[in-house]
């Protein structure tokens, strides 16, 4: 299994590396080819048995839905246990928001190390990721205090319940079937995402190296137009990653993948939050 998030994903459930499901195409007698991939690994069934079937062997540590929603709770508290304590350890007033600002930067770096070490390697290591939600939620801290302070007091716990609600639509949506990960779909996505991400890049440098807001991909309207992208782009991020569940789970995916499953939920929900917490600074500030 593997996270569907961009520079994060290496992995996935078919052996071509193709994204599970996608390959798979009926043979005679209604088996798909590739249909499960695990098995050739000691979780599946043994060559010929049926899963249920009373003679083929039980599986044993395979991941469950409890498992995803158990990690995920662990990571995503970890992230709001320290992003609580920063919230309340750092200061954010004038005298010291240049030191604030670089404690946040600085977590921000660390937690994205975590992030890479994780993606290169070939099991999850679940203190890699709490070693990561522990330092992005350092980062989320700082710069949902500065925000608070400096724009508006509301704005946090109104990018939180956002970030909530698009997780529970997108929820729903994809347990109604309204919304269907296919092949095209996926590859419309990360399309979409590498773009977004490249000229958040470029506006980036723009803003470095020419001062001010850059190419304004971040501020005024057109900052408020590819915020609301954004949050569009992780509730897309989020279908993936619940096709990606449920795939682990169909499949027998072993357990120690729940904390990819949390690792990459994580990953998204904080991008949605950003976004969110971005989109709604802009929207107060112009009025």
């Amino acid at each position: 299994m593997r996270s569907s998030n961009p520079v994060f994903s290496r992995r996935g459930f078919s052996r071509d590396n193709g994204y599970a499901g996608f390959n798979a195409a009926p043979q005679a007698g209604g088996q798909a080819v590739g249909a499960n991939p695990y098995a050739t690994n000691p979780y599946a069934p043994q060559q010929g048995a049926q899963v249920g079937d009373p003679q083929a062997p039980p599986r044993s540590g395979a991941m469950t839905i409890d498992d995803v929603v158990a990690r995920t709770a662990m990571t995503l508290g970890t992230v709001a246990l320290t992003a609580v304590l920063s919230w309340v350890l750092i200061p954010v007033d004038s005298g010291s928001l240049g030191k604030s600002y670089g404690i946040a930067i600085g977590a921000a770096l660390v937690a994205f190390v975590f992030a890479m070490i994780q993606s290169f390697k070939r099991k999850p290591v679940p203190a890699v990721i709490l070693a990561y939600a522990a330092f992005e939620g350092v980062f989320l801290g700082v710069i949902s205090n500065t925000v608070s302070t400096y724009i508006s007091p509301g704005v946090v716990a109104q990018a939180v319940l956002g970030t909530l609600a698009v997780f529970a639509g997108v929820l729903i949506a994809y347990k109604m079937r309204w919304i269907r990960v296919t092949r095209r779909f996926y590859g419309f996505v990360m399309a979409a995402a590498m773009g977004f991400l490249l000229l958040m890049v470029v506006n980036l440098l723009f803003a470095a190296f020419g001062g001010g807001d850059g190419l304004g991909f971040r501020s005024g309207g057109l900052g408020i137009l590819f915020g609301i992208i954004g949050i569009v782009l992780g509730a897309c991020f989020l279908a993936l990653d619940f096709k990606q569940v449920e795939d682990g789970v169909t499949y027998g995916a072993p357990r120690e993948e729940s904390w990819l499953a949390a690792f990459g939920l994580t990953v998204t929900l904080v991008w949605i939050y950003l976004e969110a917490l971005r989109l709604l600074s802009l929207l107060q500030g112009n009025n």
